[in-house]
């Protein structure tokens, strides 16, 4: 039975039975399927699921905390991987900050609780003009501290900081060779493409697989479902991102998240003949010491890989053999090809119910649109307005073990599993923990 770090013990022996059982008969219905058509991932039977996530801040940019305490908060709570993303700058070279800056950004207690973990020895200071100053040390100095082969790895990241007429254009670019220059460009559009060109080169350069991935579209109402659609190199983008600030749920004059990405993936698959875009759960946290703000563990990446390395797991995120989560824990997600059946197993928990609604865009769709106006009827910057044909809910299942086989006349189909327990530390009002799935089906 896959187990995961970090998931509260069963209550007792009868629930352990359950589960034991659960996952015998799911063991038995993989193996009744063709061969090959159990899983996503080609590597299924030694592959293994990682916790992992790929948006945080630290005092080298717009955080508050050392990099070293994070990184430890992320270890101690169960995570496999962490990509350290700081906005337009790696953690490398010599870097002091001024103590009277670290506390006014995390209080009096930052400094103290980085002395108490890591010893006076470790944390350098020194006096600049009559200035107290921290050393910031760069992530080759403390990884030794945290690696551990097959347990966690951490990995290098920056946020990619571009805008284009006032418009912020953020994507995460993951295990970078070098600092990426944010490129600009004429356009939101091209914007977004020419950064994307720029970390392709360094991969092919590097000969290594950096992922980059959009980050919060409704963050500033920057990005619209046409503009990612349009810019099919880019394969990835935030269907969850834990800042409180990136209008996850939209407004009267721009749609929530999750409703861009049906759009999106729409656009693509029917117009553009071009794959859709994954969606990633993330913390971009940047408070660690209960201040208010964007807080580690709202959400996180869960990705089936055959060993925990980053050529590994972002191999595995572009073949989509992952999910995003912001509480909910699956314990098998596969497509059969052959029948074209969707499954999930969920890791239930006791007394918590789960709904999974299964959403897709039927072909012969009503293609029309039109755009969002403003009070005096004059288009507005926004995603248009689209049929309520583009992303629907195809079915609902309530068991642990959802199912969904396509009918034929579906583009894609996706899952979004909602827990009935609410989000411990939520992001937006109203908030259950939730898991969404990868669209598939596609192909």
């Amino acid at each position: 039975m896959i187990t995961h770090a970090g998931q509260p013990a069963l209550a007792n022996k009868e629930k352990t039975l359950h589960c034991l059982l659960r996952s015998l008969i799911w063991l038995l219905l993989c193996m009744a399927l063709p061969a090959g058509a159990a899983a996503q991932s080609p590597d299924v039977n030694r592959a293994q699921w990682y916790r992992g996530n790929l948006h945080t801040h630290s005092l080298w940019s717009d955080g508050n905390d050392f990099p070293e305490m994070i990184v430890r908060w992320y270890v101690d709570h169960g995570y496999h991987f962490l990509a350290l993303s700081d906005h337009n700058i790696l953690s490398r070279g010599e870097r002091w900050m001024n103590r009277d800056t670290i506390e006014d950004r995390g209080g009096t207690e930052c400094l103290e609780k980085y002395i108490a973990a890591f010893g006076e020895d470790w944390v350098e200071q020194r006096e600049q003009d009559e200035v107290s100053q921290i050393r910031l040390r760069p992530i080759e100095e403390f990884r030794g501290k945290f690696e551990k082969p097959g347990q966690f790895l951490l990995i290098e990241g920056e946020e990619i900081s571009d805008a284009v007429n006032g418009l912020p254009i953020h994507l995460n670019a993951t295990n970078l060779a070098e600092l990426l220059q944010p490129t600009g460009g004429e356009s939101v559009r091209a914007a977004i493409d020419n950064n994307l060109r720029a970390a392709a080169e360094q991969a092919a350069a590097s000969g290594r697989e950096i992922l980059v991935h959009l980050n919060h579209p409704n963050f500033g109402w920057a990005v619209t479902a046409e503009d990612l659609a349009a810019v099919t190199r880019e394969r990835f983008f935030e269907v969850y991102n834990g800042h409180k600030a990136i209008n996850h749920l939209g407004d009267s004059d721009h749609p929530s998240v999750e409703r861009i990405w049906d759009i999106v993936n729409t656009l693509r698959i029917d117009g553009l003949s071009a794959p859709p875009v994954f969606g990633l759960g993330t913390d971009d946290s940047h408070k660690y010491h209960g201040r208010p703000g964007s807080h580690p563990g709202r959400g996180w990446v869960m990705v089936r890989a055959t060993e925990l390395s980053a050529d590994a797991l972002i191999k595995a995120m572009y073949r989509g053999d992952f999910y995003a989560s912001s509480g909910v824990t699956l314990n098998e997600v596969t497509f059969d090809a052959g029948s074209g059946t969707l499954s999930i197993d969920i890791a239930g928990e006791e007394d918590i119910t789960y709904e999974t609604r299964f959403i897709g865009t039927r072909r012969g769709y009503d293609r029309l649109s039109e755009p969002r106006t403003d009070r005096e009827g004059q288009p507005i910057r926004s995603t248009r307005v689209y049929s309520s044909e583009i992303g629907e809910v195809l079915a609902t299942d309530t068991s642990l073990q959802p199912h969904y086989k396509l009918q034929g006349d579906e583009l894609y189909v996706r899952a979004v599993i909602t827990a009935s327990r609410s989000h411990p530390d939520p992001s937006f009002e109203n908030q259950y923990e939730q898991a969404w799935t990868q669209p598939m089906g596609w192909e």
